[in-house]
């Protein structure tokens, strides 16, 4: 089988196992009640959405490492253990990342609230897993400290500043890909677009691994928004949205071009700032910079639909990876 073979392979059975998955879970959600919780603050009109099933991002969890390791099983002979160490090494960090967004949906359903572990909780155990997905890389040698500087084409050797800087990045967007699942369709879409952008950046870059994991990303994004697109039947709560996150570090530190992580998923990254602007503001002069942060929920309150807004989202998110693209061409 050739490499194109093996990418539409993963790509098609993710899709499939995904939808499958989905349609099997379901019913087991609605059984058990797991259904989301809705903020008083939130937009009023967003009340109709309490109940819907969450945690759906177990679905696209399992079709994605099901399907990577089918794709493993079919190519072991053929590829050396070096080509799929550092999938295997992504692909179990952004599982570490999905299992604090499982203990924190968890969490939710037993206090029947929408606050599950605290931030420094979460903070902690994400700090903890990127510590641990970046000190694998390099153990490996998958990661070095040079630090690649796009669009000017240098190289910065950062020593063991890099690590902090790594952490820091990982952390940092796994949340920004979090804040950002807050209207139908919203995460799953920028996803599948950051998974695009990755895939055609790793063909460029002739980066096989990134390849395949960004494959398996566009994927698990596309399957799921035919249950989560507007109105949704479906949300992937925590579980789903860190998930996915991971997978784009890990897309970016596979590449070995982490700093055109934000540029590509610039949407995520504004989403988080809004956050923390609104925050600061609030605590500085005890007013609201945004009607409701993140953005999208602002955006809500002036007036937009879901689906405008997630068209105007993915519309950014298509120029950001364009400019990003400019980094590896």
């Amino acid at each position: 089988m050739s490499f194109v073979l093996l990418f539409l392979l993963t790509f098609f059975l993710t899709l499939t196992l995904t939808v499958t998955l989905i349609r099997i879970l379901l019913p087991i959600l609605r059984h058990h009640h797991v259904g989301q919780r809705i903020l008083e603050i939130g937009p009023a009109w967003h009340s109709k959405k309490e109940g819907t099933p969450t945690m759906g991002g177990l679905a696209f969890l399992l079709s994605t490492t099901l399907s990577l390791a089918v794709s493993g099983a079919l190519y072991a002979s053929s590829l050396p253990s070096l080509f799929w160490r550092p999938i295997l090494l992504t692909v179990l960090y952004a599982i570490s990342c999905a299992a604090v967004g499982i203990v924190d949906d968890m969490t939710k359903f037993r206090r029947s609230q929408n606050e599950g572990l605290t931030p420094l909780q979460k903070l902690t155990l994400q700090v903890t897993c990127a510590a641990a997905y970046v000190a694998l890389l390099h153990l490996y040698g998958h990661l070095d400290t040079d630090l690649y500087i796009p669009y000017v084409n240098t190289v910065l050797e950062l020593g063991g500043l890099y690590y902090f800087f790594a952490i820091l990045l990982a952390v940092g967007m796994v949340n920004f890909v979090n804040l950002s699942d807050g209207i139908d369709g919203l995460c799953a879409s920028l996803s599948l677009v950051m998974g695009a952008f990755f895939a055609i950046a790793a063909t460029r870059l002739s980066e096989e691994a990134a390849m395949l994991t960004a494959t398996a990303m566009i994927g698990a994004s596309l399957g799921f928004l035919f249950f989560n697109r507007h109105p949704a039947r479906l949300f992937m709560g925590d579980t789903g949205s860190l998930f996915l996150g991971g997978l784009a570090v890990g897309c970016a530190f596979l590449l070995e071009i982490p700093l055109l992580l934000p540029i590509a998923g610039l949407v995520f990254v504004l989403e988080g700032v809004s956050v923390i602007l609104q925050v600061a503001v609030f605590k500085l002069t005890g007013k609201r910079l945004f009607r409701m942060a993140p953005f999208h929920h602002h955006l809500e309150k002036c007036g937009f639909s879901e689906n405008k807004i997630v068209l105007l989202f993915v519309l950014a998110g298509l120029a950001s990876g364009g400019i990003a693209l400019l980094g590896v061409l």
